[in-house]
């Protein structure tokens, strides 16, 4: 019996380690268990998960922080339980979108940056002075360099008021709350490429208004 050839063998192995290569890429049996035991409630499951994430779920958040130049203990703190009940908000819808098509842990890190960048950039519009935050977002909204003159919150509420309520929302989602437009349009119900055009729209008529 012949010996086969390094021809004939280099396709086995070629696959093989392709195959490897989408296994170490997706979720483990084990990930999934643990999903499918936190799901059903089961006891000791959500510390499980907690125990083996926690530390992963901080050094996300810590890395938002540093981009953000601060290095405040009390907001780290504050921003991992604020992703810890982004996960488990909604009967852990967080959880129940999974796929497996990654490992958990990139998961993980996509959704604690996601809700972590989401939390700082409120914090820093709430931080703003009133009229600051109020001028600056009519004034981006419109994409022009028309200044207006708004003075109080009923005000910008007045003048998203004129907009249609799709168009308000994407303003206030987009300029104020800084959602992505899969986020918006998600909310709205409508495609993410719907969403830009839609956007355009609200600033023309903005910049009718101002």
């Amino acid at each position: 019996m012949g010996h086969p050839s390094a021809c004939s063998t280099q396709p086995k192995i070629h696959r093989r380690a392709t195959a490897y290569s989408r296994e170490t890429t997706v979720a483990s049996p084990e990930e999934q268990t643990l999903i499918a035991r936190c799901l059903a409630a089961e006891n000791g499951a959500w510390d499980e998960f907690v125990g083996r994430y926690i530390h992963l779920i901080t050094h996300v958040v810590n890395s938002c922080l540093k981009v953000r130049g601060s290095q405040s203990q009390q907001l780290r703190d504050d921003l991992v339980a604020e992703v810890m009940l982004g996960i488990v908000d909604k009967d852990f819808r967080v959880l129940r979108r999974f796929r497996g098509q990654s490992t958990l842990s990139t998961y993980l890190v996509v959704v604690s940056r996601r809700i972590a960048m989401r939390s700082i950039s409120r914090q820093i519009v709430a931080a703003r002075p009133l009229k600051t935050m109020a001028v600056d977002a009519a004034h981006i909204a419109t994409g022009t360099d028309v200044s207006i003159n708004i003075e109080s919150k009923e005000e910008l509420t007045a003048l998203l008021e004129k907009l249609p309520s799709d168009q308000a929302t994407a303003v206030r989602m987009y300029h104020l709350e800084h959602q992505n437009y899969r986020e918006i349009g998600q909310s709205i119900g409508i495609s993410e490429n719907s969403v830009g055009p839609l956007l355009s729209r609200a600033r023309a008529r903005l910049k009718e208004l101002g």
